[in-house]
């Protein structure tokens, strides 16, 4: 079964996030705990919280993503920025205890110029904090595209980070397919290479999820430009060997394409339709 959602809004509550989901035959879905530009996060209603609980159970829903807001940047060169993000991320894990053993997922950060051995101790030091051993949460560090000082944009970032904390068992990756394509992974030419190489410098055991996106810009364009899946350099057929792929089609597989709801519904049912349940 190819387990597929797509990025929903929680601003109507959890319930209504999780019928969003049954509307478009999804079985997960992405969402942010907050305002993705603001640091605003409603109070949780606990009713509401189990009626989705009880969706995902009734519909054996796989993990569900949290993702932090995009303004965060937790290697910051500024020291109350960085107070800021560890603050809401450390919110969030909590808020996300409510609907336990799901993920979480963060975007590593940016340097800003400050050396990227200084903005990974930042990052490192930040999750030592942040992780806690009786927590269900999995956090997620997000493969980056490499634009600017931004961190994460090769697999051997992301080992430092996850070499440097404490609580290993508390912390994964979540693959974006059009970030690492325009970091210069060549997953269209050669997805097994990619997925080799991920496995000898990371280890195909801490990745939990991916981020299902066809990419505006060429190979090694570090960019980041979502595009509609089959409208990119990615491709239909680029995508489709991704959710496919004998060492990834067990994952939850998360849509962040430019798109409505109705529109995400539409690329869940061609990618169904293109998984091979004896693949």
């Amino acid at each position: 079964m190819l387990n597929i959602g797509c990025h929903l809004s929680i601003s109507k509550g959890y319930e209504a996030i999780g019928k969003d989901a049954l509307k478009i035959n999804a079985n997960t879905f992405q969402f942010f705990t907050r305002n993705p530009r603001g640091s605003k996060a409603k109070d949780i209603d606990s009713e509401d919280v189990k009626k989705l609980l009880q969706i995902m159970e009734e519909h054996n829903f796989a993990k569900i993503l949290g993702h932090a807001p995009y303004t965060l940047n937790i290697c910051s060169t500024n020291e109350r920025t960085r107070e800021f993000a560890l603050e809401v991320m450390e919110d969030d894990i909590r808020r996300m205890e409510y609907l336990p053993n799901n993920l979480y997922n963060f975007h590593p950060g940016s340097h800003v110029k400050q050396g990227i051995e200084i903005g990974i101790k930042y990052i490192i030091d930040a999750l030592n904090l942040l992780l806690k051993p009786d927590q269900t949460t999995i956090v997620l560090l997000e493969t980056m595209a490499g634009k600017g000082t931004e961190i994460g944009g090769s697999f051997e970032e992301i080992k430092i980070i996850l070499d440097g904390v404490k609580l290993k068992d508390k912390i994964g990756v979540c693959l974006d397919t059009c970030h690492v394509y325009d970091a210069g992974y060549d997953i269209v030419n050669d997805l097994d290479g990619v997925i080799d190489e991920f496995d000898k410098i990371i280890g195909l055991d801490k990745l939990y999820a991916i981020h299902l996106n066809d990419s505006k810009n060429p190979l090694a364009s570090h960019k980041d430009r979502h595009a509609k899946i089959g409208e990119g350099t990615i491709g239909k057929d680029g995508i489709f060997k991704v959710i496919n792929h004998s060492k990834l089609r067990h994952l939850p597989f998360y849509l962040e394409t430019p798109n409505d709801l109705q529109g995400h519904g539409e690329e869940i049912k061609m990618l169904k339709g293109a998984f091979k349940d004896n693949g």
